[in-house]
């Protein structure tokens, strides 16, 4: 599967399906609110990994394929399962950027200005995730 924009794909999108996004997102950060009030900080921590957009982001790309598969007359579960698919590896290898962004913030934070933490931490955690995006398009 190649990566690009395809920017016909806008006209077929709705307004809602742009606003459910930040809904779900925050749905999920409340509901780790309440796990942390029920179970504790140590629970609530699992959840917090996991990328409050990510769901509904997945469910939409693959709702989307499918509908365009299926507007020409093709069975498109499987295009859209794999699209989806697609969007889970490059959320795992973006998660893996945000954990070395994670550890520079760590290390510099007692000692720099966070202008320069901030800046440093980005740059880090673009050039992780653009590099293993890129072995794994290597490989």
């Amino acid at each position: 599967m190649i990566i690009a924009f395809d920017r016909s794909e806008l006209k077929h999108e709705k307004w809602k399906d742009y606003a459910i996004r930040p809904v779900f997102g925050g749905c999920i950060t409340m509901l780790t609110g309440i796990i942390a009030t029920h179970y504790g900080r140590g629970i609530a921590v699992l959840f917090l990994s996991f990328s409050a957009i990510f769901p509904a982001s997945a469910t939409l790309i693959e709702k989307h394929q499918k509908h365009k598969k299926e507007r020409v007359g093709m069975h498109g579960t499987i295009r859209g399962r794999s699209a989806a698919s697609l969007d889970a590896k490059g959320a795992s290898l973006g998660g893996i950027g945000l954990l070395a962004f994670a550890v520079v913030v760590w290390n510099l934070i007692p000692h720099h200005a966070p202008w320069l933490i901030l800046t440093s931490a980005s740059v880090i955690w673009m050039t992780v995730s653009m590099l293993l995006w890129w072995i794994r398009k290597s490989m």
